[in-house]
């Protein structure tokens, strides 16, 4: 298959209103929902038909009447037949060809659409020549079989590229269309493009936050995961910053717009997804390397034999030209544009099976070049949500004690760290039934309760100071959970602290194996995540990873990646946030976690629908035993029809006799073929690695 450039030149000729499109133009068409369906469905509607006139040519072909003895009726010539019937194939399906290799040689360059070309264009014209003057057996078939071939992979191709302009919509929608201002005193309500600087915004609980502002009254738990990728809600109060598509849960806020507009982070987010993904350029393919001799030789071999034979031999015109032709068609196989979207479709084939996703060919060979990987902690290492690691009692308290308690007084809130306490408590079959007879929210701090006349209060620690509870006996289990990553809450009974219960967001269990295989592999992992040193280290202690970027903001992920790839690393990034975008788009292969949102999703080339971090190991080695067959099928491609163009030029014909008929180099052709569709087959034999 052709290389992403090719298809940028291809591209310009999928519709008369795209022909002069620049590589400017192309970049806005992968953001184009409609330019790209445009496209894609031009290139499926050439296939298509170029499909539907092979069927006819290849049974009318040498091959069909001759070698599988197929006789179809013809009221004219068959030579006639194939000529009507091939050249739409050739000058309409295949004209993207054609024209890309124009560029190609514009550009001083052979690749895989000069080659495809000239093996196209050689067994045409020949065959037409053979129709209008002496009749013969022709090569119709080889060029419309081999526009066909190609043209399905191209269409494959496209299919896959689909999902920038899904992923940027997404972004788009986390911003609520309408939002409440306060301004003369009076709410009203504008669409959010509208807000203006300094504009005062009030937000409910369950709305999202329109633009970025800082709070100036009220206090409420911000969930800001699809924007920071970190599952707890913040606490904000006056004078804390608030970012536009957030969730408010809790309580009423009042802020005053700072950013809006193209201002805001998830803006920028957009903007950094935007840039990443339309500057990115996609590697080489393996088939345009080998193209470019391939062409020299196809070309070379042509001119050789017929210059050899009409001025040296002892041939005709037409003879000495049928053996050119014929070395020039057998080295412009059908089977080298096979080689890599055979193995390609065996190899996606395989990692659907198994839930991963890849979406295009030039991504499943680059996955095998990794040399580091990013890895978000939030979602991808960990599970996203907090679970009870520790319950720890003290001044005679119990462990059931400790923890019936603050369930009981967390079973009315929301907060993942009190659903954490809930679920714990129900786990260990404790029963619940006691009633709150009073209860207040101490917004920042935690709640009090008061349960069969006892005052229970629970949350952070600072709320123990303020009320003058004393927590001497716990706070050398308070440090050391801390230093551990995890969330501390406190229990107190009636003024005296009963316990502590810590929480942490659980490491998922093929983390570790994952870890350790990527090393294996030789590829240095690395962890980044917006969440504190400590508990980022914390974390990667655990794993084993060496590497961590701990505090970092949305918009800077990516700047980590580029590092990484300063560093002549081919690098990859795995997340599944909107705070993720950017980085998966800069990545040189961005890969998603399934249960990630729909933009980190849609961003990324390849998707992990198992949210299964051991995935990646599975996507990597998938990749490289992909590649081996890629590389086995252009050997095949390439040595099997080398081998046979001398014959096919007519070495032999002097001294043995030998020479390709029409129709044998027709099968021929086939057969490669067939052998490099077998080889692909093969590469099942790697599944049971995926298991």
């Amino acid at each position: 298959m052709e290389d992403h450039q090719h298809l940028e030149h291809t591209a310009k000729h999928t519709d008369n209103s795209m022909q002069h499109m620049s590589h400017h133009d192309h970049a806005a068409a992968m953001t184009d929902p409609r330019m790209a369906k445009q496209m894609e469905a031009d290139m499926r509607r050439r296939f298509l038909i170029s499909f539907i006139l092979s069927i006819p040519i290849f049974l009318y072909s040498p091959v069909g009447m001759n070698v599988l003895k197929i006789v179809l009726p013809a009221p004219i010539p068959v030579n006639w037949i194939l000529f009507i019937l091939t050249t739409p194939v050739v000058f309409w399906a295949g004209s993207i060809f054609i024209t890309g290799t124009y560029y190609a040689l514009k550009a001083r360059k052979l690749d895989m659409s000069v080659l495809i070309a000239t093996g196209v264009l050689a067994s045409y014209l020949f065959s037409v020549l053979l129709t209008f003057t002496v009749g013969g057996e022709s090569f119709y078939e080889a060029a419309a079989l081999l526009v066909t071939f190609v043209l399905f992979g191209h269409w494959m191709e496209m299919r896959s590229r689909r999902g920038t302009s899904d992923a940027l919509r997404a972004l788009f929608d986390l911003i609520p269309p309408q939002a409440i201002v306060i301004r003369d005193g009076k709410e009203l309500q504008v669409d959010s493009k509208d807000i203006q600087h300094n504009d005062i915004v009030l937000v409910k609980p369950g709305d999202k936050i329109p633009v970025d502002g800082a709070v100036i009254e009220g206090e409420s738990a911000v969930d800001e995961s699809l924007v920071t990728g970190e599952s707890i809600p913040v606490t904000k109060q006056k004078g804390d910053q608030v970012v536009g598509g957030s969730v408010n849960q809790t309580g009423v806020l009042k802020f005053t717009a700072a950013q809006v507009g193209s201002e805001t982070v998830l803006a920028q987010i957009i903007k950094l997804v935007e840039t990443a993904q339309n500057s990115k350029a996609p590697g080489q393919r393996i088939a345009d390397k080998a193209a470019a001799w391939l062409v020299i030789l196809a070309i070379g071999s042509g001119v050789i034999t017929f210059v050899g034979w009409f001025v040296f031999g002892e041939v005709n015109f037409i003879t000495a030209l049928t053996f050119a032709i014929s070395a020039v068609v057998i080295a412009c196989p059908d089977a080298l544009g096979l080689a890599t979207p055979t193995a390609v479709a065996v190899g996606t084939g395989i990692g659907a099976k198994h839930n991963i996703l890849i979406k295009d060919a030039a991504t499943l060979e680059n996955v095998s070049k990794i040399t580091a990987i990013v890895l978000d902690k939030t979602g991808t290492l960990t599970e996203g949500k907090p679970k009870v690691t520790d319950v720890i009692a003290v001044n005679a308290f119990s462990e059931t004690q400790v923890l019936e308690y603050a369930a009981v007084v967390e079973a009315g809130s929301n907060h993942p760290l009190a659903k954490a306490v809930v679920t714990e408590a129900q786990q260990r079959k404790i029963s619940l039934k006691d009633t709150v007879e009073h209860f207040e929210s101490i917004t920042g701090y935690g709640l009090k309760a008061t349960i069969a006349g006892k005052t229970i209060l629970v949350g952070k620690e600072d709320l123990f100071r303020q009320q003058k509870i004393d927590t001497m006996s716990i706070q050398e289990s308070i440090q050391q959970l801390g230093q551990e990553g995890k969330t501390v809450i406190i229990v107190a009974v009636n003024d005296k602290c009963a316990g502590i219960i810590a929480a942490a967001d659980t490491i998922k269990s093929t983390a570790k194996q994952a870890i350790i295989a990527l090393q294996e592999l030789g590829i240095e992992p690395a962890m980044i995540t917006g969440d504190h040193q400590a508990v980022a280290e914390a974390v990667g202690k655990k794993l084993g990873i060496q590497r961590i970027f701990a505090n970092v903001l949305p918009a800077k992920k990516a700047d980590h990646v580029k590092q990484l790839q300063h560093e002549g690393k081919f690098v990859a990034m795995v997340g599944d946030g909107v705070n993720d975008a950017p980085a998966l788009a800069q990545a040189d292969i961005g890969i998603a976690i399934g249960a990630g949102t729909d933009v980190a999703i849609e961003t990324a080339s390849v998707v992990l629908m198992k949210s299964d971090p051991f995935d990646i190991v599975r996507a990597i080695q998938l990749s490289k035993a992909t590649v081996r067959k890629m590389k086995q099928n252009l050997f095949w491609a390439a040595i099997y029809n080398i081998l046979a163009i001398p014959v096919a030029a007519g070495v032999f014909y002097t001294t043995f006799g030998w020479y390709l008929r029409p129709e044998i180099s027709a099968l021929l052709m086939s057969g490669s073929s067939i052998i490099v569709a077998t080889n692909a087959v093969l590469l099942k034999r790697v599944e049971h690695q995926l298991i």
